[in-house]
Protein backbone atom coordinates (compact mmCIF):
# COMPACT_ATOMS: atom_id res chain seq x y z
CA UNK A 1 0.00 0.00 0.00
CA UNK A 2 0.88 3.75 -0.95
CA UNK A 3 0.45 6.16 0.89
CA UNK A 4 -0.15 9.82 -1.13
CA UNK A 5 -0.76 12.89 1.29
CA UNK A 6 -1.97 15.59 -0.97
CA UNK A 7 -3.58 13.04 -3.09
CA UNK A 8 -6.50 14.76 -3.85
CA UNK A 9 -5.23 18.18 -5.09
CA UNK A 10 -3.79 19.16 -8.96
CA UNK A 11 -0.48 17.30 -8.89
CA UNK A 12 -1.53 14.69 -6.33
CA UNK A 13 -4.67 14.27 -8.09
CA UNK A 14 -2.68 12.66 -11.19
CA UNK A 15 -0.13 10.57 -9.00
CA UNK A 16 -2.87 8.79 -7.67
CA UNK A 17 -4.37 8.09 -11.13
CA UNK A 18 -0.83 6.85 -12.38
CA UNK A 19 -0.36 4.56 -9.74
CA UNK A 20 -3.71 3.05 -9.64
CA UNK A 21 -2.78 2.54 -13.70
CA UNK A 22 0.44 1.13 -12.82
CA UNK A 23 -1.63 -1.82 -10.36
CA UNK A 24 -0.88 0.26 -7.32
CA UNK A 25 -2.43 -0.08 -4.18
CA UNK A 26 -3.29 3.32 -2.81
CA UNK A 27 -4.15 5.00 -0.11
CA UNK A 28 -4.90 9.33 0.16
CA UNK A 29 -4.91 11.58 2.91
CA UNK A 30 -6.01 14.98 2.37
CA UNK A 31 -7.05 18.01 4.55
CA UNK A 32 -8.71 19.25 1.15
CA UNK A 33 -7.78 22.98 2.50
CA UNK A 34 -9.63 25.46 1.40
CA UNK A 35 -7.46 27.44 -0.76
CA UNK A 36 -7.30 24.28 -2.63
CA UNK A 37 -10.27 22.93 -2.67
CA UNK A 38 -13.18 25.38 -2.49
CA UNK A 39 -16.04 22.19 -3.72
CA UNK A 40 -14.99 18.03 -2.79
CA UNK A 41 -13.12 17.00 -5.46
CA UNK A 42 -13.32 13.43 -7.21
CA UNK A 43 -11.11 10.98 -5.80
CA UNK A 44 -10.53 7.71 -7.63
CA UNK A 45 -12.88 4.61 -7.07
CA UNK A 46 -10.13 2.13 -6.16
CA UNK A 47 -8.42 4.81 -4.13
CA UNK A 48 -9.19 4.59 -0.05
CA UNK A 49 -9.52 8.14 0.82
CA UNK A 50 -8.79 9.52 4.43
CA UNK A 51 -9.55 12.98 5.12
CA UNK A 52 -7.73 14.29 7.52
CA UNK A 53 -5.01 16.72 8.85
CA UNK A 54 -1.09 15.53 9.07
CA UNK A 55 -0.52 17.45 11.60
CA UNK A 56 -3.02 15.23 14.02
CA UNK A 57 -1.21 11.92 15.07
CA UNK A 58 -3.61 10.06 15.64
CA UNK A 59 -4.48 10.50 11.63
CA UNK A 60 -1.33 9.91 10.35
CA UNK A 61 -0.95 7.17 12.66
CA UNK A 62 -4.37 5.08 11.40
CA UNK A 63 -3.17 6.25 7.75
CA UNK A 64 0.20 4.56 7.84
CA UNK A 65 -1.64 1.28 9.20
CA UNK A 66 -0.44 -1.29 6.23
CA UNK A 67 1.83 1.07 4.19
CA UNK A 68 5.45 0.23 2.87
CA UNK A 69 5.58 3.07 0.88
CA UNK A 70 4.91 7.01 1.04
CA UNK A 71 4.80 9.57 -1.64
CA UNK A 72 4.33 12.76 0.60
CA UNK A 73 2.53 15.81 -1.78
CA UNK A 74 0.23 17.35 1.07
CA UNK A 75 1.35 21.33 1.59
CA UNK A 76 0.48 24.67 0.72
CA UNK A 77 2.17 25.80 -2.02
CA UNK A 78 2.85 29.04 -3.99
CA UNK A 79 4.09 33.10 -2.87
CA UNK A 80 1.00 33.09 -1.01
CA UNK A 81 -0.26 36.80 0.00
CA UNK A 82 2.06 38.17 1.97
CA UNK A 83 4.36 37.64 4.79
CA UNK A 84 0.56 36.74 7.46
CA UNK A 85 1.16 33.57 5.55
CA UNK A 86 4.40 32.55 7.11
CA UNK A 87 2.33 30.79 10.15
CA UNK A 88 -0.03 28.86 7.86
CA UNK A 89 3.14 27.48 5.63
CA UNK A 90 5.32 26.64 8.25
CA UNK A 91 2.40 25.02 10.39
CA UNK A 92 1.51 22.71 7.08
CA UNK A 93 4.36 22.24 5.50
CA UNK A 94 6.98 22.05 8.09
CA UNK A 95 5.29 20.68 11.31
CA UNK A 96 3.09 18.08 9.05
CA UNK A 97 6.15 16.74 7.57
CA UNK A 98 7.70 16.49 10.95
CA UNK A 99 4.97 14.58 12.25
CA UNK A 100 4.65 12.46 9.64
CA UNK A 101 8.16 11.76 10.20
CA UNK A 102 8.17 11.12 13.49
CA UNK A 103 5.17 8.78 12.74
CA UNK A 104 7.30 6.79 10.18
CA UNK A 105 10.21 6.54 12.88
CA UNK A 106 7.53 5.20 15.52
CA UNK A 107 6.41 2.30 13.31
CA UNK A 108 9.92 1.35 12.38
CA UNK A 109 9.01 2.26 8.56
CA UNK A 110 11.59 0.56 5.84
CA UNK A 111 10.69 1.43 2.32
CA UNK A 112 10.47 4.18 -0.31
CA UNK A 113 9.59 7.92 0.80
CA UNK A 114 9.05 10.15 -1.68
CA UNK A 115 9.16 14.09 -1.18
CA UNK A 116 7.55 17.22 -3.26
CA UNK A 117 10.42 19.48 -3.31
CA UNK A 118 10.19 22.44 -5.37
CA UNK A 119 12.86 24.45 -7.60
CA UNK A 120 11.84 27.34 -5.61
CA UNK A 121 14.64 26.09 -2.47
CA UNK A 122 17.68 27.28 -5.62
CA UNK A 123 16.42 30.68 -5.05
CA UNK A 124 17.96 32.60 -8.06
CA UNK A 125 19.03 30.01 -10.59
CA UNK A 126 22.68 29.85 -12.18
CA UNK A 127 24.45 32.32 -13.89
CA UNK A 128 28.28 32.85 -15.34
CA UNK A 129 29.94 35.85 -15.52
CA UNK A 130 32.56 36.21 -18.77
CA UNK A 131 34.90 37.34 -16.38
CA UNK A 132 34.52 35.58 -13.11
CA UNK A 133 33.20 32.16 -14.31
CA UNK A 134 30.26 30.77 -12.22
CA UNK A 135 28.96 33.18 -9.56
CA UNK A 136 25.81 33.74 -7.23
CA UNK A 137 24.00 37.09 -7.32
CA UNK A 138 23.03 38.76 -4.39
CA UNK A 139 18.68 39.26 -3.94
CA UNK A 140 17.87 42.09 -6.37
CA UNK A 141 17.38 45.24 -5.02
CA UNK A 142 14.04 46.92 -4.40
CA UNK A 143 15.16 50.26 -6.15
CA UNK A 144 16.69 48.74 -9.46
CA UNK A 145 13.08 46.44 -9.90
CA UNK A 146 11.17 49.75 -9.54
CA UNK A 147 13.47 50.90 -12.20
CA UNK A 148 13.28 48.46 -14.33
CA UNK A 149 16.44 46.93 -13.87
CA UNK A 150 15.22 42.95 -13.38
CA UNK A 151 18.75 41.24 -14.95
CA UNK A 152 20.80 40.62 -11.83
CA UNK A 153 24.47 41.71 -12.36
CA UNK A 154 27.76 40.06 -11.39
CA UNK A 155 28.32 40.40 -7.35
CA UNK A 156 32.33 41.19 -8.46
CA UNK A 157 32.20 43.60 -11.01
CA UNK A 158 28.58 44.46 -12.37
CA UNK A 159 28.95 42.91 -15.39
CA UNK A 160 25.43 40.99 -17.13
CA UNK A 161 25.55 37.41 -16.62
CA UNK A 162 24.68 34.91 -18.36
CA UNK A 163 21.42 32.34 -16.62
CA UNK A 164 22.28 28.60 -16.66
CA UNK A 165 20.78 25.76 -15.95
CA UNK A 166 20.95 24.19 -12.64
CA UNK A 167 22.13 20.99 -11.62
CA UNK A 168 21.14 19.27 -8.57
CA UNK A 169 24.43 20.23 -6.76
CA UNK A 170 23.74 23.78 -7.00
CA UNK A 171 23.80 26.12 -3.91
CA UNK A 172 20.38 25.94 -2.07
CA UNK A 173 19.30 29.86 -1.16
CA UNK A 174 15.60 30.22 -0.85
CA UNK A 175 14.58 33.31 -1.03
CA UNK A 176 10.83 33.38 0.51
CA UNK A 177 8.65 31.13 3.19
CA UNK A 178 7.42 28.83 0.58
CA UNK A 179 10.76 28.29 -0.63
CA UNK A 180 12.37 28.10 3.03
CA UNK A 181 9.58 25.60 3.78
CA UNK A 182 10.60 23.69 1.07
CA UNK A 183 14.20 23.27 2.29
CA UNK A 184 12.86 22.30 5.39
CA UNK A 185 11.10 19.44 4.10
CA UNK A 186 13.88 18.25 2.46
CA UNK A 187 16.18 18.97 5.88
CA UNK A 188 14.10 16.63 8.17
CA UNK A 189 13.49 14.01 5.52
CA UNK A 190 17.42 13.87 5.16
CA UNK A 191 17.69 13.56 9.15
CA UNK A 192 15.19 11.03 9.61
CA UNK A 193 16.87 8.76 6.48
CA UNK A 194 20.09 8.76 8.12
CA UNK A 195 18.83 7.45 10.93
CA UNK A 196 16.36 5.02 9.40
CA UNK A 197 19.21 3.79 6.93
CA UNK A 198 16.44 1.37 5.20
CA UNK A 199 14.93 3.99 4.04
CA UNK A 200 14.87 5.38 0.59
CA UNK A 201 14.72 8.96 -0.06
CA UNK A 202 14.00 10.62 -3.08
CA UNK A 203 13.39 14.12 -3.47
CA UNK A 204 11.54 15.81 -6.76
CA UNK A 205 12.61 19.23 -7.14
CA UNK A 206 9.23 19.92 -9.53
CA UNK A 207 9.95 22.94 -11.35
CA UNK A 208 6.92 24.96 -13.03
CA UNK A 209 3.98 22.41 -13.09
CA UNK A 210 0.94 23.08 -15.38
CA UNK A 211 -1.74 21.10 -16.60
CA UNK A 212 -5.45 20.23 -16.05
CA UNK A 213 -6.99 20.46 -12.72
CA UNK A 214 -4.95 23.57 -11.50
CA UNK A 215 -7.01 25.38 -8.89
CA UNK A 216 -8.29 28.89 -10.61
CA UNK A 217 -8.26 32.45 -9.40
CA UNK A 218 -5.96 32.07 -5.99
CA UNK A 219 -2.75 33.08 -4.86
CA UNK A 220 -1.69 29.42 -4.49
CA UNK A 221 -1.94 28.54 -7.68
CA UNK A 222 0.77 28.75 -10.32
CA UNK A 223 0.68 31.32 -12.87
CA UNK A 224 -0.42 29.14 -15.57
CA UNK A 225 -3.88 28.78 -13.77
CA UNK A 226 -4.00 32.34 -12.92
CA UNK A 227 -3.65 33.48 -16.49
CA UNK A 228 -5.80 30.71 -18.14
CA UNK A 229 -8.66 32.24 -15.67
CA UNK A 230 -7.98 35.24 -16.60
CA UNK A 231 -8.21 34.51 -20.63
CA UNK A 232 -11.31 32.63 -20.18
CA UNK A 233 -13.31 35.89 -18.31
CA UNK A 234 -12.12 37.93 -21.09
CA UNK A 235 -9.20 39.48 -19.47
CA UNK A 236 -5.67 40.13 -20.21
CA UNK A 237 -2.79 37.85 -18.27
CA UNK A 238 -0.86 40.23 -16.21
CA UNK A 239 2.78 39.38 -17.02
CA UNK A 240 5.21 40.94 -14.04
CA UNK A 241 8.29 42.65 -15.04
CA UNK A 242 9.58 42.59 -19.02
CA UNK A 243 7.96 38.74 -19.54
CA UNK A 244 11.70 37.95 -19.81
CA UNK A 245 12.24 35.45 -16.74
CA UNK A 246 13.24 32.02 -17.87
CA UNK A 247 11.51 28.95 -16.26
CA UNK A 248 11.04 25.51 -16.94
CA UNK A 249 7.63 24.55 -17.97
CA UNK A 250 7.01 20.53 -16.88
CA UNK A 251 3.39 18.97 -17.19
CA UNK A 252 1.93 17.68 -14.39
CA UNK A 253 1.40 14.13 -16.55
CA UNK A 254 5.32 14.06 -16.15
CA UNK A 255 5.82 15.38 -12.93
CA UNK A 256 3.18 12.15 -11.79
CA UNK A 257 5.59 9.81 -14.05
CA UNK A 258 8.31 10.95 -11.77
CA UNK A 259 6.69 9.60 -8.83
CA UNK A 260 5.83 6.87 -10.35
CA UNK A 261 9.01 6.14 -11.46
CA UNK A 262 10.58 6.61 -7.84
CA UNK A 263 7.90 4.68 -5.97
CA UNK A 264 7.64 1.66 -7.97
CA UNK A 265 10.77 1.45 -10.31
CA UNK A 266 13.09 -2.42 -9.49
CA UNK A 267 15.43 -0.13 -7.45
CA UNK A 268 15.36 2.77 -5.33
CA UNK A 269 17.03 6.03 -6.28
CA UNK A 270 17.90 7.86 -3.64
CA UNK A 271 18.71 11.53 -3.85
CA UNK A 272 18.00 14.87 -5.27
CA UNK A 273 16.20 15.26 -8.32
CA UNK A 274 15.17 17.88 -11.07
CA UNK A 275 11.71 17.12 -12.55
CA UNK A 276 12.04 19.14 -15.33
CA UNK A 277 11.38 19.20 -19.11
CA UNK A 278 14.84 20.31 -19.87
CA UNK A 279 13.56 23.29 -22.50
CA UNK A 280 13.80 27.08 -20.79
CA UNK A 281 11.51 29.62 -22.14
CA UNK A 282 10.58 33.27 -20.91
CA UNK A 283 7.27 33.45 -19.00
CA UNK A 284 6.02 35.55 -21.68
CA UNK A 285 5.93 32.32 -24.25
CA UNK A 286 3.49 30.81 -21.95
CA UNK A 287 1.02 33.42 -21.49
CA UNK A 288 1.39 34.41 -25.25
CA UNK A 289 0.57 30.59 -25.82
CA UNK A 290 -2.51 30.46 -23.72
CA UNK A 291 -3.87 34.07 -25.23
CA UNK A 292 -3.37 31.83 -28.72
CA UNK A 293 -5.00 28.94 -27.25
CA UNK A 294 -7.85 31.24 -26.20
CA UNK A 295 -8.63 32.70 -29.37
CA UNK A 296 -12.18 32.04 -29.71
CA UNK A 297 -13.02 34.16 -26.55
CA UNK A 298 -11.81 36.83 -27.81
CA UNK A 299 -9.11 38.58 -24.38
CA UNK A 300 -6.97 41.23 -24.97
CA UNK A 301 -3.33 39.75 -25.27
CA UNK A 302 -1.13 39.43 -22.29
CA UNK A 303 -0.22 42.59 -20.56
CA UNK A 304 3.12 43.65 -19.81
CA UNK A 305 3.11 45.33 -16.47
CA UNK A 306 6.94 45.82 -15.16
CA UNK A 307 5.18 45.21 -11.76
CA UNK A 308 7.48 42.71 -9.30
CA UNK A 309 7.03 40.43 -6.53
CA UNK A 310 9.87 40.82 -3.91
CA UNK A 311 10.37 37.22 -4.04
CA UNK A 312 10.30 36.39 -7.04
CA UNK A 313 13.56 35.52 -8.80
CA UNK A 314 14.52 36.74 -12.53
CA UNK A 315 15.82 33.01 -13.93
CA UNK A 316 15.67 29.82 -12.86
CA UNK A 317 15.76 26.44 -14.93
CA UNK A 318 16.87 23.29 -14.86
CA UNK A 319 19.32 20.32 -16.10
CA UNK A 320 17.18 17.20 -16.45
CA UNK A 321 20.50 14.76 -17.20
CA UNK A 322 20.82 13.72 -13.73
CA UNK A 323 17.00 12.50 -13.69
CA UNK A 324 17.70 10.96 -16.49
CA UNK A 325 20.66 8.89 -15.72
CA UNK A 326 19.97 8.04 -11.92
CA UNK A 327 16.15 7.95 -11.72
CA UNK A 328 15.45 6.85 -15.63
CA UNK A 329 13.16 9.94 -16.38
CA UNK A 330 12.86 12.23 -18.95
CA UNK A 331 9.63 14.63 -19.70
CA UNK A 332 8.03 13.81 -22.76
CA UNK A 333 4.78 15.72 -22.60
CA UNK A 334 4.74 18.46 -25.71
CA UNK A 335 4.65 22.22 -24.46
CA UNK A 336 2.75 23.51 -27.50
CA UNK A 337 -0.68 21.00 -27.38
CA UNK A 338 -0.61 20.64 -23.73
CA UNK A 339 -0.90 23.82 -23.17
CA UNK A 340 -3.70 24.68 -25.42
CA UNK A 341 -5.20 21.66 -23.63
CA UNK A 342 -5.31 23.62 -20.38
CA UNK A 343 -7.15 26.01 -22.23
CA UNK A 344 -9.80 23.32 -23.12
CA UNK A 345 -9.55 21.68 -19.47
CA UNK A 346 -11.68 22.90 -17.27
CA UNK A 347 -9.91 24.07 -13.79
CA UNK A 348 -11.10 23.35 -10.48
CA UNK A 349 -12.80 25.30 -7.75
Amino acid sequence: MILLTGGAGFIGSHIAEALLDAGEPVRVLDALLPAAHREPPEIPDDAEFVHGDLRDAETVRAALHGVDAVCHQAGMVGLGTDFDDVVDYTAHNDLGTAMLLRELAQRRFAGRLVLASSMVVYGEGAYACAEHGAVRPAPRREADLRAGRFEPGCPSCGAPLRPRAVGEDEPTEPRNVYAATKLHQEHLCACFVRERPDVSLTALRYHNVYGPRMPRETPYAGVASLWASALAAGRAPLVFEDGGQLRDFVHVRDVARANVTALCAPEPAPGVFNVASGQPRPIVELARALHAAFADVGAPEPLLTGGFRLGDVRHVFASPEHAARELGFRAREPFAPTVAELARAPLRA
